[in-house]
């Protein structure tokens, strides 16, 4: 790792698949990132989701969780995360890139919840619906 003192940013170098690579291109074209902006970005989204795993495995085995907000990182975390990450964001900026949180977040639970037949995309009742199975 190399360090820049001028931004104090470090460099963190990674192997992947080439067809993940592509697909991480495509997606951080989609919204409008650089490919550092969205690993990162996705880094601590993924983070956050241990983070929130790990407190329900405290929280179901009886303990006491001390954190004020229990179900995870708040909105003001995120906008403090986002702003260190991007730097200076105006108005709309924020609310676009909450926004493709939540609906990223949103499509993975549909997609595990899918895959885990809890849910089924229905045409003909016009959405999602919860499974019996």
């Amino acid at each position: 790792m190399t360090t820049d003192s001028d931004s104090e940013r470090t460099r963190v170098q990674t192997y992947v698949p080439a067809y993940q690579k592509s697909i991480w291109e495509d997606h951080a074209d989609d919204l409008g990132m650089t490919q550092s902006e969205f690993v990162r970005t996705m880094v601590q989204a993924g983070r956050r989701g241990f983070l929130s795993a790990d407190r329900s495995e405290h929280e179901a085995a009886g303990e006491a969780s001390s954190d004020p907000n229990p179900q995870g990182e708040g909105i003001e975390e995120r906008v403090v995360a986002l702003l260190t990450d991007s730097g200076p964001l105006d108005w709309d900026q924020l609310v676009e890139r909450l926004v493709d949180d939540v609906e990223e977040r949103l499509d993975d639970a549909l997609t595990t919840l899918q895959e885990e037949n809890r849910l089924r995309y229905s045409g003909r009742e016009g959405g999602y619906v919860v499974t019996n199975e």
